[in-house]
């Protein structure tokens, strides 16, 4: 999934996810920090959230079971994997993927996983840390090779290898 992809989605459930938490439009437009008329033109197809707003929209939210069906659960997760898609944040511990992720694969200590839903993927560590998400299978796996390549350098360093 793109970011496109993530905000044409959004732009299609705003008004379910407004309707869900029985919002009227200006309140709806109040919350998102946008124009009433905006909020009509985007329900109507019109018009777009945008990536601010639909990062608004999924943050606000948190508890619509319209995103969680749409999104898998972790929107927040999502939210990570597009917009840090070139950076290397520092993610916080997981709960080990017990509903929405399948593993894939591992990786020595590492498990990748794949969200049943978004389809987006990450890399646990062992104590269930998140150590990179992404859409590109390709590119978690890359990260996983760099951590196993600095761990070998460290373990050469400390038995005094150059």
């Amino acid at each position: 999934m793109t970011r496109e992809t993530f905000i044409q989605e959004l732009d299609r459930q705003v008004k379910l996810v407004r309707t869900e938490f029985g919002l009227t439009q200006d309140t709806m437009a109040r919350v998102l920090g946008m124009s009433k008329k905006t909020l009509v033109e985007i329900e109507k197809g019109r018009s777009s959230l945008g990536w601010m707003g639909a990062v608004a929209l999924v943050s606000l939210f948190p508890d619509s079971q319209i995103l969680d069906r749409l999104l898998g659960g972790e929107a927040s997760d999502m939210l990570r994997a597009l917009a840090f898609s070139d950076a290397k944040p520092v993610y916080p511990r997981t709960m080990g993927g017990r509903v929405w992720w399948r593993t894939v694969e591992t990786a020595g200590p590492y498990r990748i996983q794949q969200n049943l839903i978004s389809q987006h993927y990450r890399a646990l560590d062992p104590s269930d840390g998140r150590v990179c998400s992404s859409f590109d299978l390709e590119q978690v796996r890359q990260v996983l090779r760099e951590l196993e390549g600095a761990s070998h350098q460290t373990d050469r360093e400390k038995e005094g290898e150059p």
